[in-house]
């Protein structure tokens, strides 16, 4: 289920909006201390962020400079100015639409629907591209691997060796099948696969936590760590 974050300084107005969603099938939190946001959002994600522009601890516009690096969440602004200068200033400072107050009901719908689902392709996509399993992470588009956020310096076919590895996670996988899928039918003996798979393992400081000796047979990645 998504999950929507509603910031606004007026009580009545973001319990109207937290029950305009709920009927939809939309779940949501309510902050109304604005300077309350950055401790929220470091223990929980949203799919979508509602922010009101005219608060008294701090302006929207502000905080969504501030907090437009720590969430990846598209950004709405709510506000009563609907001057083209102010919803310039909402885009360029990370923005992702705005809804002019006194809103209808029907378009906040519309537009939270609409963001949550443009959101939900996004990271789907990114997901087909990046694969994290424990403290690894590898992006299939970019060629790089890391390990708690260091970038892991690897030859192109340990590359293939590792993506393979992590694709099929949990399956044992027999040196035949790995030598096959990875070497194909470039010259080379299946000895090579044993020697990269030690390779791996020295650069991801890997002693067998991730990539499993199955005696006899192969080779396996860990699904979960």
């Amino acid at each position: 289920m998504s999950k929507v974050l509603i910031i606004d300084d007026d009580k009545d107005i973001s319990e109207l909006i937290e029950l305009i969603l709920k009927k939809e099938g939309i779940d949501s939190d309510v902050i109304n201390k604005p300077l309350e946001t950055f401790d929220k959002i470091k223990k929980e994600e949203y799919d979508l962020i509602l922010l009101d522009i005219m608060m008294e601890d701090i302006s929207g516009f502000e905080l969504c400079s501030k907090i437009r690096d720590l969430v990846n969440s598209p950004i709405v602004f709510l506000s009563a100015k609907n001057e083209l200068v102010d919803k310039m200033v909402g885009y360029e400072i990370g923005g992702d639409d705005y809804i002019t107050k006194p809103f209808d009901n029907n378009e906040l719908v519309l537009k939270v629907k609409s963001h949550l689902r443009l959101n939900k392709r996004i990271n789907h996509e990114v997901k087909k591209k990046i694969n994290k399993i424990g403290e690894i992470v590898l992006n299939k588009e970019s060629y790089e691997v890391s390990k708690n956020d260091k970038i892991i310096d690897l030859s192109s076919r340990e590359f293939l060796l590792l993506k393979y590895l992590m694709e099929n996670a949990g399956i044992a996988l027999s040196k035949e099948q790995i030598f096959e899928n990875v070497w194909g039918s470039e010259f080379g003996d299946i000895g090579t696969v044993a020697v990269n798979i030690k390779n791996l393992r020295d650069k991801l400081e890997d002693k067998e936590k991730y990539i499993i000796t199955v005696w006899g047979y192969g080779y396996k990645f860990i699904r979960n760590i």
